[in-house]
């Protein structure tokens, strides 16, 4: 007895792309998002910055010491320009301030104001809460974080994101 032969996969297939699985789960998580951050008055690109402002407060030891726009343009592999509106946004919330870099004025330097340090304690419900409506196992999500990190990596290595 013979097994079936099994159809030829379609390299064209939608299902089959990576680009468009991405693409759907992309938009499905956020819109998971929406609704926990619409409390804190965020949008999720705001929140990735204030994670950004977070972590560098956290490693600074608590210290005021500010990020420029370059810096956090960087860390979020996005173009410093598209910054500049939200930056000016979580300004008009009170959750930041904008100065200009004393040593170097083409630099704007961001710093958290106290109420944008404060939010962080409201955000520490958001991402328990991502998990449980995910409802999938935190070993299932750290594996596919580093999978997606090593995908990334490998595509800012190929020339990805270059300007």
């Amino acid at each position: 007895m013979t097994a079936p032969i099994a159809p030829e996969i379609d390299p064209l297939a939608l299902e089959q792309q990576v680009c468009f699985a991405l693409s759907i789960t992309n938009r499905a998580v956020l819109a998971i998002y929406r609704p926990l951050l619409e409390p804190l008055g965020l949008t999720h690109p705001q929140y990735l910055v204030m994670l950004t402002l977070w972590d560098h407060q956290k490693a600074s030891a608590g210290q005021q010491k500010p990020l420029s726009v370059k810096e956090i343009a960087a860390t979020l592999q996005m173009d410093s320009a598209t910054m500049s509106p939200m930056l000016k946004r979580l300004e008009a919330l009170g959750l930041i301030t904008r100065t200009r870099n004393a040593a170097d004025e083409r630099s704007t330097d961001v710093q958290l104001t106290d109420s944008g340090t404060a939010l962080r304690r409201r955000a520490l419900k958001i991402p328990p809460a991502v998990v449980a409506r995910l409802g999938v196992d935190m070993g299932e999500l750290q594996h596919l974080h580093q999978v997606l990190t090593r995908i990334n990596a490998a595509a800012v290595a190929a020339g990805a994101l270059q300007s």
